[in-house]
């Protein structure tokens, strides 16, 4: 049996939003997706995590769940055989990054968390793909699936995020660093910073015509580049 792969969603994601590489990922490998909208915390996500998780385990997560992949790292390095990074960043939160954050929580608290996922639409995605109902819908109903609480936590999870940079630079897997060419979220830069914490034994993988949902915008070029990761 291949090893055990671990897959941790962005914020108000789900398992969705690995479907498209689901098939080639599960040929003969036991996938994990992170369970990570019931604890307000990233160490309460990574305690959920590893008391679920196999004994070593591949780990992939994209945005948040990157968060949470650094968070594994600091309390159980020896677990991870390679690191997958997408569509993240290394750097800790700050008050400038969580207002907006804030602003959110707020107007999820209020019962406007509708208004919440049409706002974030607008930048989770490509200028091209941002009139795809399809895609559209999907990230939708993944918002809703995780709900105005769960996204609530996850959030103040986000929030109190340390700087991974030390992490990363002193982990000792491969990494495989991948963004969206037009990722407004976490942009290029963020992914230059990560594949040079890393050096020889990273990869960075830069996707075309993609934003910050790589897995659903360019399932067949992320589907490619994991496998690779994998092998």
């Amino acid at each position: 049996m291949k090893e055990p792969l671990i897959l941790v969603p962005g914020l108000s994601c789900n398992a969705a939003l690995y479907a498209p590489q689901w098939p080639a990922l599960a040929d003969g490998r036991p996938i994990l997706v992170a369970e990570h909208s019931l604890d307000d915390t990233l160490s309460g996500i990574v305690q959920r995590l590893l008391a679920a998780a196999p004994a070593r385990f591949a780990l992939c997560g994209l945005s948040m769940g990157g968060y949470v992949a650094f968070e594994v790292l600091r309390q159980a390095p020896e677990r991870v055989t390679r690191l997958a990074l997408l569509d993240t960043s290394v750097k800790p939160a700050t008050p400038e990054t969580n207002v907006p954050r804030e602003q959110m929580i707020a107007l999820a608290e209020k019962g406007a968390f509708d208004n919440v996922t049409t706002l974030l639409w607008q930048k989770l995605v490509a200028p091209a793909r941002l009139t795809d109902e399809p895609l559209r819908l999907l990230v939708r109903q993944m918002a809703e699936d995780v709900g105005a609480d769960g996204f609530i936590r996850q959030q103040r999870a986000i929030m109190r995020r340390p700087d991974s940079r030390p992490t990363l630079a002193g982990s000792t897997c491969p990494v495989l660093v991948l963004v969206g060419e037009e990722d407004e979220i976490t942009p290029l830069a963020e992914a230059r910073e990560m594949a040079g914490l890393v050096g020889a034994r990273g990869r960075l993988a830069i996707i075309p015509g993609s934003g910050h949902l790589s897995t659903l915008e360019a399932p067949e070029r992320v589907t490619a580049e994991l496998a690779r990761w994998l092998a």
